[in-house]
């Protein structure tokens, strides 16, 4: 049986890939247009069980190719990332509605089951924590465009349980909630990649608003091996889940445990989010998962560790700076020596 990945060159998608080859011995199709995720993600992945596909979930036909191929799909193509969001709000709604339409309706053909990635995102701004999977939404005007993100990932559950209903199609909708680790970019205002790499380089880490928003995070190891585990499940299909680590940590504590992981010297930066967004920008102050129905179901659920999530990512930040400085040197080398010829 071969295995569809969209989204398989994005950070996660990558992450679930890996595992996917270590685990099982099926092959994997990923379908990807690059436009957040990048071909060095799977770059060290030497095997003929891979294939790779450029392609955008928006076209029905080639999401239909892909899906045709494939006994399993794990849909996690999407927009990412607050700032692009905002930024890009037309293409980020259209790929998010399109695009998981699209995987439904292929899907839906011959019933391969679907495993769709969503976003705790879509508690909107409710001050109810921790989050219950039936617990209501709060969601800000149209005019805030971080609210047509969670309102377009809430839309694709509401899209994948209707298929459920009306097709019986087996789907699993997971909602991830800050997924953190090795390859995760700052590119898209993601936190903790942006306060490592801050950290490293001596800068003052940005802090939006007054840094007492809470957010709970988890290792994307946890998070594939509970994605892999929740669609070989069959008493998850037509379900919803949190997929997170409870016990949330303030901004301001993850920045200050930042510095101290990494010995630096940097200060903390408060920055107004109207400065960094707009003035209708509206940032949530809380986002704790409840995990006891994720618990009931596989037996186990993520548990925190801030601690192990920085390390992995501080040890990729300084190996990748160890690698380009002994290239630096190495063909700093090789020019004396040459010199010297």
């Amino acid at each position: 049986m071969t295995i569809l990945v969209t989204g398989g060159s994005g950070f996660i998608g990558s992450h679930l890939v890996d595992h996917l080859l270590s685990e099982t011995n099926e092959s994997v199709i990923v379908l990807d247009d690059l436009s957040t995720g990048t071909a060095d993600n799977l770059a060290h992945l030497d095997t003929d069980r891979l294939e790779m596909r450029d392609g955008d979930v928006r076209n029905a036909e080639t999401v239909a190719d892909a899906v045709i191929d494939a006994g399993t799909v794990y849909h996690l193509a999407a927009a990412v990332g607050v700032e692009n969001v905002v930024e890009n709000p037309l293409a980020s709604l259209q790929t998010n509605f399109k695009g998981t339409e699209n995987v439904l309706e292929a899907a839906a053909e011959d019933g391969t089951p679907v495993f769709l990635a969503s976003s705790s995102e879509v508690y909107g701004k409710s001050e109810d924590v921790p989050f219950s999977e039936t617990d209501d939404a709060v969601y800000g005007p149209t005019t805030a465009p971080r609210w047509g993100y969670a309102t377009a990932k809430a839309t694709d559950e509401f899209l994948a349980l209707a298929y459920h209903e009306k097709h019986d199609l087996p789907v699993v909708v997971g909602r991830y909630f800050n997924i953190v680790g090795p390859r995760q970019t700052g590119q898209y205002g993601m936190v903790i990649p942006t306060f490592v790499d801050q950290a490293l380089a001596g800068e003052d880490l940005t802090v939006y608003g007054d840094g007492t928003q809470t957010r709970s995070f988890t290792h994307v190891g946890d998070a594939v091996e509970i994605t892999h585990e929740l669609l070989g499940n069959e008493d998850a299909h037509g379900e919803v889940f949190n997929v997170g680590a409870p016990n949330p940590t303030s901004i301001n504590d993850l920045a200050k445990r930042v510095i101290e992981l990494t010995d630096s010297d940097s200060e903390i930066a408060h920055v107004p989010f109207e400065e960094a967004y707009s003035e209708d920008f509206e940032e949530p102050d809380q986002r704790e998962p409840d995990v006891t129905k994720l618990r009931n179901t596989l037996g186990w659920a993520p548990e925190a560790d801030l601690d192990r999530i920085l390390t992995d990512v501080i040890d990729e930040r300084t190996s990748d700076t160890d690698d380009r400085t002994s290239d630096t040197d190495d063909r700093t080398s090789d020019k004396e020596e040459a010199s010297a010829r």
